[in-house]
């Protein structure tokens, strides 16, 4: 696999939101498709990486282009959301 070693988690980054939140994000893997992964309502892009099965199948979808994998508002490492102001689906 291009631009990522096995074994290796790929650094933790933060996007911030239109309303300030921080949304924690990894990249792994390179090429001309992006795939971005989304598990089910709860997730933690650090902890997956301490699976091996886990692992080998992020390094498997990141075999096809770049894999992007991010913790949900309120979710992982992502910032927290109070329950007054859940997102709506569009945000």
């Amino acid at each position: 696999m291009r631009g990522q070693a096995a074994g290796v988690q790929p650094e933790t980054r933060y996007a911030k939101t239109t309303d300030g939140l921080y949304i924690a994000y990894q990249v792994i893997g390179d090429g001309p498709n992006d795939l971005v992964f989304t598990s089910d309502w709860t997730s933690h892009v650090r902890a997956g990486w301490d699976m091996p099965w886990i692992a080998r199948f992020y390094h498997r979808l990141a075999s096809f282009g770049r894999l992007i994998l991010f913790d949900k508002r309120g979710t992982g490492l992502s910032d927290p959301v109070r329950l007054d102001e859940l997102p709506t689906t569009e945000r």
